[in-house]
């Protein structure tokens, strides 16, 4: 018998809380590229929908035509249903349909369509009256808290495509493990990614509800 720690023994008494943070320190570097690329394509798509105008109104057009404008205007006066009913979308459309989902069939798909959502979005948060400008003012933590969920998914698509591609440089026999790895790594991120939407959506359906129209009142 042998008194050595082996690294996986190590890991397991990492309790499970802490596993997402200490994944998030040892990919510290991939973490702040993909902070840097979400934030920076919603700024790009911001200044564009600043720039050509149109562009905003196209994506106010769509949001009319699939339902989402008509959704929020009924589910604004309801905070607790509206933030139920966000986070059930950010969940599902955007953290799987658009981010996990992909990355699980092709590797690195759900990063590019991220960066895509990222750019749209910034396109529909450009404001084109001062109302909108005061709107962004409590917004704006709504996007800090939901762009880090995001990103913490973002860096588990990424870690599930270079164990899945690339096994043997993260200590993988073989590309069916390296794939099982990420997964796991994934699901950790989804921890707190998942907490951070539970914030985000709280947030949002509150704020809307309470702090837009006084701000408006107070400021224009």
């Amino acid at each position: 018998m042998t008194s050595e720690t082996t690294p996986s023994t190590q890991h397991l008494r990492v309790p499970v809380w802490r596993r997402p943070f200490r994944l998030i320190g040892e990919n510290r570097r991939a973490y702040l590229l993909i902070n840097a690329a979400a934030y920076g394509l919603g700024l790009l798509g911001f200044a564009l929908g600043l720039a050509f105008p149109e562009l905003v109104a196209a994506r106010t057009t769509a949001m009319v035509d699939d339902g989402t404008a008509d959704l929020v205007t009924r589910l604004v006066n309801f905070p607790p249903l509206f933030a139920v009913t966000i986070l059930a979308v950010n969940v599902l459309r955007l953290s799987l349909l658009t981010i996990v989902l992909p990355s699980l069939i092709i590797p690195f798909a759900g990063l590019v369509l991220f960066g895509y959502w990222s750019v749209q979005t910034g396109i529909t948060l450009a404001p084109t009256d001062a109302a909108g400008w005061v709107a962004l003012i409590p917004h704006a933590l709504t996007i800090l808290i939901e762009f880090q969920a995001y990103i913490l998914l973002a860096l588990g698509a990424y870690r599930l495509g270079a164990h899945w591609l690339f096994p043997h440089s993260s200590g993988a026999p073989t590309r069916r493990q390296g794939y099982l790895r990420g997964l796991r790594e994934t699901g950790l991120l989804a921890l707190p990614a998942l907490m951070l939407l539970v914030i985000g959506a709280l947030w949002e359906a509150y704020s809307l509800r309470y702090l837009v129209h006084p701000l408006n009142q107070m400021l224009l």
